[in-house]
């Protein structure tokens, strides 16, 4: 059953943002942040303390993960709506989102450690998450916007399944996520299958710095695509 992480006292430690200018209602809003700013405070974050390999505990880029809130942003899925981070981990892009002004973000996050950390993360900005442990399929509370870095399927393949099995049953409007570029037949079928539009597939640009044991080179590129799916029609 989810479980859900109650807040603590709010850490000393605080990184300060600026205030945010007054939004205009409708699809056309002034973003919060700016995109370099963003990227900065997520930078700052705190990330897995002992990632692990057989769950691919890897963060996500900063800067990939401002290309896809702005993205939200701009198509109208992020500010004012319900967000949904499936696999939360250490809460980059719940509180990314939370940022820029979604009206509720919910981080659905496994492993009690990743919590903790995000958790912090959040506290330190000042910003409202609500944290729930459970598996993503154990999840059932819908959301306007799903955002998501699932599991690359590099450890067990077809990891990302279940993550994108919730992701179109939960998405009342769309759906923000990364995934490896071999993927894409997976994920196109999937989309066909829930009636569901693929707006962008993109590339976009994904380091990986050496994060398990067994990485030997400080970096490696990897092949990664940005998707933007429209899921308001879709069937559930």
């Amino acid at each position: 059953m989810p479980e859900e992480i109650l807040s603590r006292r709010r850490s000393p430690v605080q990184i300060r943002l600026p205030a945010s200018p007054a939004r205009e209602a409708g699809p056309h809003r002034f973003p919060p942040l700016p995109r370099p700013r963003l990227v900065r405070v997520l930078g700052q974050l705190s990330g897995f303390v002992s990632p692990r390999a057989d769950t691919e505990q890897i963060a996500t880029p900063p800067e990939a993960a401002a290309e896809l809130l702005y993205d939200a942003l701009a198509r109208d899925d992020l500010a004012g709506r319900t967000v949904l981070d499936l696999g939360s981990g250490t809460g980059l892009l719940a509180i990314g989102a939370a940022i820029l002004g979604a009206r509720r973000v919910v981080g659905v996050e496994r492993a009690p450690e990743a919590i903790a950390v995000a958790r912090t993360n959040a506290d330190r900005l000042g910003v409202g998450v609500r944290w729930v442990k459970s598996s993503v399929s154990a999840y059932r509370e819908a959301a306007d916007t799903v955002v998501m870095n699932p599991p690359f399927g590099a450890q067990r393949r077809h990891a990302d399944a279940p993550f994108w099995n919730r992701a179109f049953a939960l998405a009342r409007r769309a759906i923000y996520a990364f995934s490896l570029a071999e993927s894409r037949t997976f994920i196109g079928r999937e989309a066909v299958a829930r009636g569901a539009r693929i707006e962008t597939a993109r590339p976009i640009h994904w380091e990986l710095p050496a994060t398990f044991p067994h990485h030997r080179k400080p970096r490696v590129p990897l092949s990664v695509d940005l998707w933007v799916l429209r899921t308001e029609h879709a069937s559930r």
